[in-house]
């Protein structure tokens, strides 16, 4: 499985330059994906498919090209990565207009004042030390090293 933490932004310009060369349909044709409208990634005002550019940028990056499946099954990471590298990358035309439930919350008990006590605190004993080898004394008082 392809992990695209190693691609970098330089490697996703490099991909998109490749793709602004060869254009739309012979990119997609020449790493076997398939357009998928559902990820774009808008650069400088361009439309690229989301998955097939980070595909290629792992190329870039590992010398391993990321297959189709690969993308598509880590699709929202590649698209964190993207983002995280300054990218901008559109949601699924759903997710964008699709209403968004409020979560559920449990009912809040009213508030009261209270008052807290913070406890007092407690002085540290000063730790016994052998006089001898300068090592702290267990519980009895005598150094288990000099003894």
């Amino acid at each position: 499985m392809a992990t695209f933490s190693s691609v970098t932004r330089q490697h996703v310009l490099q991909a998109i330059a490749e793709h602004d060369e060869r254009g739309d349909e012979a990119f997609l044709a020449l790493y076997g994906f398939s357009p998928a409208p559902e990820h774009v990634l808008v650069h400088e005002g361009r439309s690229y498919d989301a998955a097939a550019v980070v595909g290629v940028a792992h190329r870039q990056a590992t010398g391993r090209l990321a297959t189709p499946e690969e993308v598509h099954r880590g699709i929202d990471v590649a698209v964190a990565i993207l983002r995280k590298r300054g990218f901008e990358v559109s949601e699924p035309f759903a997710a964008r207009f699709a209403p968004r439930a409020a979560p559920a919350r449990a009912p809040r008990a009213p508030r009261t004042r209270t008052t807290t006590t913070r406890p007092t605190p407690v002085a540290e004993r000063p730790v016994a030390i052998c006089p001898t080898c300068s090592m702290t004394l267990p519980a009895t008082g005598i150094c288990d090293t000099c003894s």
